[in-house]
């Protein structure tokens, strides 16, 4: 449940006096208009609700520069480098010089990230996208900082339950039940399969296996899905827990790469000899995951679409400091399956840095 305190917006004053929001606006900022009997009535309700100003949106109409601080962290570049990319694009076609930008980044999930958030935080930003890791950790200091007026944007995975103002994701219980359906069809006979995730304490790696569990347990029977192997992001561990696990007796035929930190595991299998023996569903996209799907080595990927989810994340954040109030505050996009069918189609995105992507559909 959650027991943060609901952001009044100007729209639910008009919703609960049954006028416009024009009119709202116009009598909470003394504009021409508006009655003394009807302005009389908005500033009673609005102090009875509980509404505080929007100081960013009102900096805006004032023409003074508001600021947006991003955290994020450096590892994995697959996925943070273009989800950057994205932000900054959308902040170059948002509203020219009166909006700053500044990045602060952390070596990787769980390594130095609160302090980062801490230390942005210290700026005092208009506004905050980030990405929340472990949740048991981040939820304390993101209701801090929700409680003391800035607006927070999840971006990448979600942390609900603690005041922040939305979130952009790709879908990852949709994404995981994918990568199921994917090893059903591969494996229509009895075997093993195993996902191989970060954290799960990351609300995004928990909901893929929730994902994927689900999904072999009614479409795939036959499949025995293995204890869960967490990596923790670091490429070392990874590695040494893959070549454990397929050496053993019985290991998996099937494998889903739930985190884009799929390279380790990866030469785990060709040390091994089994790459392109055992049926690999990995998550996102670079070139040299490209050429492994191209030569049949790994059956597909799903492709997290960074550069949009940095993108509406930015154009979510500028939104709200605008207008007080976010429509569909949780977005969760529709991942892109990648098969050696459909590779070319995906050729222009396969990059570590600075690729977009066009505007697509997505899932509420």
């Amino acid at each position: 449940m959650n027991d943060e305190p609901k952001s009044i917006s100007i729209k639910d004053i008009a919703e609960a006096l049954n006028i416009s929001i024009g009119t709202v606006d116009r009598a909470l900022h003394g504009r021409r208009g508006v009655s003394e009997k009807t302005k009389t009535r908005v500033l009673k309700t609005a102090e009875q609700m509980g509404y505080k100003p929007n100081l960013a949106a009102q900096a805006l109409k004032l023409n003074r520069r508001i600021s947006i601080g991003v955290v994020l962290p450096k590892h994995i570049s697959y996925f943070f480098d273009p989800l950057r990319a994205g932000i900054r694009a959308a902040a170059g076609a948002a509203m020219g010089s009166q909006i700053s930008l500044e990045f602060h980044e952390y070596p990787r999930i769980g390594s130095g990230d609160i302090e980062a958030l801490e230390a942005a935080h210290a700026r005092k930003y208009d506004g905050l996208i980030f990405l929340p890791g472990d949740i048991q950790r981040f939820s304390p200091l993101i209701r801090k900082i929700s409680r003391s007026g800035t607006p927070m944007m999840c971006v990448g995975s979600d942390a609900p339950d603690t005041g922040r103002i939305g979130s952009v994701s790709a879908h990852a219980y949709i994404s995981g039940s994918i990568a199921a359906e994917l090893l059903a069809h591969k494996l229509p006979r009895k075997a093993n399969v195993a996902i191989l995730t970060g954290e799960l304490s990351t609300l995004d790696h928990a909901e893929k296996l929730s994902g994927f569990a689900a999904t072999l347990a009614i479409q795939a029977p036959h499949l025995t899905l293995m204890p869960t192997l967490e990596g923790h992001e670091k490429p070392k561990e990874a590695y040494r827990q893959a070549l454990t696990l397929m050496r053993q007796k019985d290991r998996p035929e099937g494998l889903y790469l739930s985190t884009a930190n799929s390279i380790a595991v990866i030469e785990a299998l060709e040390e091994l000899g089994l790459l392109g023996k055992v049926q690999v569903v990995a998550t996102d996209l670079f070139q040299d995951l490209a050429t492994l799907i191209k030569s049949n080595k790994i059956l597909a990927t799903l492709y997290q679409r960074p550069f949009t989810q940095g993108k509406v994340a930015f154009e979510n954040l500028v939104a709200y400091l605008t207008r007080g109030n976010l429509e569909s505050p949780v977005v969760q996009l529709a991942p892109h399956i990648v098969l050696r069918s459909n590779l070319p189609l995906f050729a222009s995105r396969i990059s570590e840095t600075d690729e977009g992507e066009p505007e697509s559909d997505s899932l509420e």
